[in-house]
């Protein structure tokens, strides 16, 4: 990770909403966060926490009727949240890679991979149709394809499903783009294909420079791959900070909660940490914190006043109790 240099994205106050006959429903409410160039950042949390929808509104792929309602994103200093549609469609292929979580979705089962990854070059560098093949066939064999000028010619099917989303990978990367946004990369594959595609993400940093934006639920995956990690709750950040910092002393309760729920090795507890309840839907936000129905700490502040993040030393966390939370855990 290179953290002395400026920010590659830059997200202010993201609101994303959803118009509704019943009324406007905020999906993800005043988020801001930055990555760096090289750095992975993983974003978790349960389902319909918002990160997936952070994702969609950077690459602009957001599904009507949602849409960006305030706040900014930035790509190398630019905005891009406001960009007409083509014009945001040359910046998601050539400075934005995605990555998603069924490769079926993003591969054409019509065409051959070697058609879709050349289409994908061509539109995007200015190459001839061979030197565009080459370039596909580099780009698989980086990505771990075997035989990857005879697989070129194959269509998705004939893939298996970590080998598809190899495919993927090789998409992305095809116009060697600044960014990618990974939502779920590895949910749909089992742990040893996982392990492959967690350490061809690190290296595609390492080699590249390349920042990712990992979107997962899977605090396993963020702990191998992540060098940060944005904990994310009813549309909001709950703690953001460096991962070893974030799981070894999270400082907000719905992250203790998170982290007591993962067991380890050599550790022998009866029970795992349970975070009661479940997470508020979009038409029933509590006042004051979000998470203060589920929460073990909760105080009258927490009820009728709503935080932002709070610098807690190591980690950012919006928590009007971190310190009481962190006096809690070490006298553990």
């Amino acid at each position: 990770m290179r953290t002395n240099q400026a920010p590659l994205l830059e997200v202010k106050n993201l609101r994303v909403e959803f118009p509704t006959r019943r009324g406007t429903l905020v999906a993800v409410d005043d988020v801001s966060f930055s990555i760096a160039p090289g750095e992975v950042l993983g974003v978790v949390g349960e389902s319909g926490a918002g990160k997936s929808l952070t994702g969609a509104a950077i690459i602009g792929l957001l599904e009507p009727p949602g849409r960006v309602a305030g706040g900014e994103i930035r790509l190398e200093g630019e905005r891009i949240d406001r960009l007409p549609y083509e014009q945001m469609r040359r910046v998601r292929g050539k400075k934005i890679g995605a990555i998603f979580q069924d490769p079926l979705t993003s591969l054409n089962p019509l065409f051959t991979i070697g058609r879709q990854l050349t289409e994908t070059i061509l539109t995007h560098i200015d190459l001839s149709q061979t030197q565009a093949r080459d370039r596909a066939i580099e780009l698989l064999m980086e990505v771990g394809i075997p035989a990857a000028d005879k697989r070129i010619d194959h269509y998705p099917h004939q893939f298996s499903g970590g080998m598809r989303q190899r495919v993927v990978i090789a998409l992305a990367l095809a116009a060697n783009p600044k960014l990618i946004v990974a939502d779920e990369p590895t949910t749909a594959l089992d742990v040893s294909i996982q392990a492959q595609i967690i350490a061809l993400l690190k290296k595609l940093c390492r080699d590249h420079g390349t920042a990712v934006m990992l979107v997962t639920h899977d605090m396993g995956v963020i702990a191998e791959t992540a060098d940060r990690v944005a904990v994310m709750y009813a549309g909001r950040i709950a703690e953001i900070g460096p991962v070893r910092e974030v799981v070894k002393n999270p400082r907000h309760p719905y992250t203790v909660g998170l982290m007591g729920s993962i067991p380890t090795i050599g550790h022998d507890a009866e029970r795992l940490t349970q975070i009661d309840g479940s997470m508020p839907r979009l038409t029933a936000i509590p006042r004051g914190c979000a998470f203060n129905p589920r929460c073990p700490h909760v105080a009258e502040r927490c009820r009728t006043e709503r935080p932002d993040l709070i610098d807690t030393g190591a980690t950012e966390a919006a928590c009007w109790r971190h310190a009481d939370i962190r006096a809690a855990a070490a006298a553990e």
